[in-house]
């Protein structure tokens, strides 16, 4: 093969790679905190999603500077006793909305790399099954907060 040819091989599948990488999210994001815990204790995020595309999509998780760990979590309840489980994808269906909430879906961030306060704000980036990203500002709530802060 050619140089010239082996060149344009290997542009297009970088562009390839970074068309799937920048894939597009039709997700927006509202109603995002967290709740911060005294001490080294994990925060929950929580946060209502919408998918304005023509097909489902999934959230696969979610990073951010501010912690070392994120991972997708739901809260049950059943005989008395609370439990939490860990998820590998929450779909968000076409036209539709999902919600991570207290006592249900959520994030839990884990491993602060410094006090998160409340009043701060918090960047976590979501991360779907197409590819995709959505960085989205999460707002710092006490602990005592109540569940849907608008």
């Amino acid at each position: 093969m050619s140089r010239p040819a082996l060149a344009l091989l290997l542009a297009g599948l970088l562009c390839a790679g970074l068309a799937h990488a920048g894939a597009p999210v039709h997700v927006t994001a509202s109603h995002a905190w967290i709740r911060v815990l005294p001490g080294g204790l994990p925060a929950g995020a929580y946060v209502v999603l919408r998918n304005d595309g023509d097909r489902a999509i999934s959230l696969t998780g979610a990073s951010s500077p501010a912690y070392g760990e994120a991972m997708l979590h739901e809260s049950s309840r059943a005989g008395g006793m609370s439990r939490m489980t860990m998820v590998d994808a929450l779909a968000i269906p076409a036209h539709g909305t999902q919600a991570l909430q207290p006592g249900g879906y959520h994030l839990m961030l884990m491993d602060a790399k410094h006090p998160v306060q409340p009043g701060d704000t918090v960047r976590v980036v979501l991360r779907f099954g197409n590819g995709g990203t959505l960085p989205v500002d999460f707002k710092a709530r006490p602990a005592s907060a109540p569940g849907d802060q608008g």
